[in-house]
């Protein structure tokens, strides 16, 4: 592996690409982006864009994806701000926290029209099953649902308008046309969306019918240009920050964690749903990296952190298997934890982990001093 000497990435994460000068993709976008940006410029766009969803006088100007959580908080803020009447859509996980529901509630008390909608718990179980023992990852049904549902709703509801927040692509990757785009379509889905470059369809099977799977289909572009429905990324328009939309959500009635993060560094992200930290514990096995590499490496970027603090982190956090929420996820499907371990040890990437003395390790990691024998036998 190896890493970027900027942030903590390493080059195993999809998409990224290490420079010559040592720095990753999303390093360099960052890094380039102030110059590059004409934010005045994009300000305007936005304004022409609201401008001309307002005019069409349609009952909705825009649909909001939102989970309550600190991004979708800013993404209503901002498009209240600016005059919009948006209808939030919400794809309910199974695993809801509390605090995710109050802060859904709070999110709606801003005064916005909102649907909560629920997935048959049979064939999301049957799903997230299926997904984790084809791909190594229990989140292809949640990605699936979350981009897809909100899309249908639009056409649905002939509303002009979907507001998505910031374009991963950008921030996490930071290559590739796409990471350009302030457009969301089916292409950038497909790509971008961690669904393993699948769709519905794929997923039809004797125990999974076409039927059943109706909630995870989206319409196709056609569908979306024929009804004049636009799905844009809000932080192309504004520079999108997790700090920043937080501090934004705050003021707004959002709520952090109050016992720190769930998973990752942050305590204001990923904290409505406890499944959500099984996807980004999935990735040590198969990438070498969790979600606190991600979220430090935005740290560094947005100069809060340095590199070497970000380190010393990642040696306190030492390993972060997140095991109430594995037998949160195990009781849900219907699997024992003996069982996921197993699955999960079938994706993990020989080309990076060895065996040294009965445990698995990855040679020349970035901690050198990384707790190897103090993670929990099978995990």
């Amino acid at each position: 592996m190896r890493y970027c000497e900027t942030c903590v990435i390493p080059d195993t994460r999809p998409g990224i690409e290490i420079g010559p000068d040592g720095a990753c993709s999303a390093c360099r976008r960052h890094r380039d982006s102030g110059e590059l940006v004409d934010r005045e410029d994009r300000l305007a766009r936005f304004e022409q864009l609201v401008a001309r969803v307002k005019g069409e006088g349609r009952p909705y100007d825009c649909v909001i994806p939102v989970s309550g959580g600190k991004d979708s908080t800013w993404q209503v803020v901002t498009c209240l701000e600016h005059g919009l009447r948006p209808l939030g859509v919400t794809w309910r996980t199974p695993g809801r926290t509390d605090l995710g529901q109050r802060n859904l509630d709070n999110l709606i008390e801003l005064g916005i029209d909102h649907v909560d909608f629920s997935v048959n718990p049979k064939v999301e179980r049957r799903f997230m099953l299926r997904s984790l023992e084809r791909f190594g990852t229990t989140a292809i049904p949640m990605h699936l649902a979350l981009f897809n549902i909100p899309l249908t709703v639009a056409v649905r509801y002939d509303v002009p308008l979907v507001v998505w927040g910031e374009n991963s692509a950008a921030e996490y990757i930071g290559t590739g046309p796409d990471a350009d785009s302030f457009r969301l379509d089916a292409a950038w889905i497909k790509h971008y969306g961690a669904v393993h470059g699948t769709t519905a369809s794929d997923w039809v099977s004797d125990d999974l019918t076409a039927e059943q799977l109706t909630p995870y289909y989206g319409p196709s572009d056609d569908e979306l240009s024929a009804s004049g429905t636009e799905a844009v990324f809000l932080g192309w328009f504004f520079a999108w920050d997790p700090a920043r939309t937080a501090s934004v959500a705050r003021e707004h009635g959002f709520r952090s964690r109050a016992d720190g993060p769930m998973t990752g560094y942050y305590d204001y992200a990923d904290i409505d749903d406890e499944f959500i930290s099984i996807h980004h514990y999935l990735k040590w096995h198969k990438f070498g990296f969790t979600r606190t590499y991600d979220n430090l490496s935005l740290e560094i970027r947005n100069g809060r952190l340095t590199r070497d603090e970000a380190i010393e982190v990642l040696r306190e956090r030492g390993d972060e298997t997140p095991h109430a929420d594995i037998e949160a996820f195990c009781d849900y499907v219907g699997i024992s934890t003996e069982q996921f371990f197993e699955l999960a040890e079938r994706f993990r990437n020989r080309e990076i982990w060895s065996r040294r003395d009965g445990v698995w390790v990855i040679e020349d990691f970035l901690v050198e001093d990384f707790p190897w024998d103090r993670v929990p036998a099978g995990a």
